[in-house]
């Protein structure tokens, strides 16, 4: 049994110590916010925080969290940035298949919490890594920014 620190709680995890936190999160736990898309750290799909972090759960073996904080898509309606974040995305429309949308909100949620008044070649730099197979990037900008003053 592995220990690990998910969403503020200690959590068991019975699983060997090189299965990625996305493989620990959804089969181990249920906790099925968190996606896989490529299973190479390339889309986002599958974005968490380690220790306020945007990191990709897909690669990120299991015994490398130990002893960290993960906070996952479902602890975000409970943090201010993050529900900022997840308001900002329902004013502006931005989900429509909605797929990629935790590893998006994951993200940007990670960026406001060290850039408070993003410029766009921050939200640029920051959401390069998140790909949205329905082209929603303007709407996450706009998302971003409109959160960012929301929380000002």
């Amino acid at each position: 049994m592995i220990t690990l620190n998910i969403n503020g709680r200690d959590v068991q995890v019975d699983a060997d110590p090189t299965t990625p936190i996305l493989w620990a999160l959804r089969d181990n736990l249920n906790m099925t916010g968190t996606k896989f898309g490529c299973g190479a750290a390339l889309c986002g799909a599958c974005t968490v925080h380690l220790n306020g972090e945007a990191t990709r759960s897909c690669v990120m073996p299991i015994s490398a969290a130990v002893g960290q904080k993960i906070t996952t898509i479902e602890a975000m309606e409970n943090d201010k940035v993050g529900k900022a974040v997840q308001d900002a995305w329902v004013k502006h429309d931005v989900p429509q298949c909605g797929y990629c949308q935790s590893g998006q909100v994951m993200s940007a949620t990670a960026l406001l919490r060290v850039k408070t008044n993003p410029t766009d070649a921050d939200i640029d730099a920051a959401m390069s890594g998140n790909i949205c197979r329905c082209g929603t990037y303007q709407r996450i900008r706009a998302a971003i920014k409109d959160a960012s003053k929301t929380l000002a």
